[in-house]
């Protein structure tokens, strides 16, 4: 459960981001990461703290309300998300454990931002 900011009775999109830190707020030494790739069909909203959808999640990330949340109303949501990874180096260490099986001791990953 993610806030995304406040309603001004106007204003109808709200980015999701995830909050990480002390309180979950900027200003308070918090991180905030833009949530591009939200999993398909785990997103729920609530808008003043009661649930709604009257939303529809739009490319990127971003939750467009069929009616703006009133001034003031706190907006909402929870949602699992996947992060866009890349391989760090160009080759892999190997052991081979036994006939047609292996193992990969470590396989160090690099996020990939958009």
């Amino acid at each position: 459960d993610q806030l995304l900011g406040s309603g001004d009775g106007v204003r109808r999109d709200f980015a999701l981001v995830k909050r990480y830190g002390e309180g979950g707020l900027e200003g308070d030494g918090a991180q905030v990461r833009r949530v591009t790739l939200p999993v398909a069909g785990s997103v729920v909203a609530s808008v003043g703290g009661v649930a709604t959808s009257g939303f529809a999640l739009l490319e990127d990330g971003v939750l467009l309300f069929d009616v703006a949340p009133g001034a003031g109303a706190e907006v909402r949501a929870g949602y699992r998300f996947d992060v866009p990874v890349r391989f760090a180096e160009d080759r892999l260490t190997i052991g081979r454990a036994s006939f047609l099986a292996g193992e990969a001791a470590e396989v160090p990953l690099i996020e990939v931002r958009r």
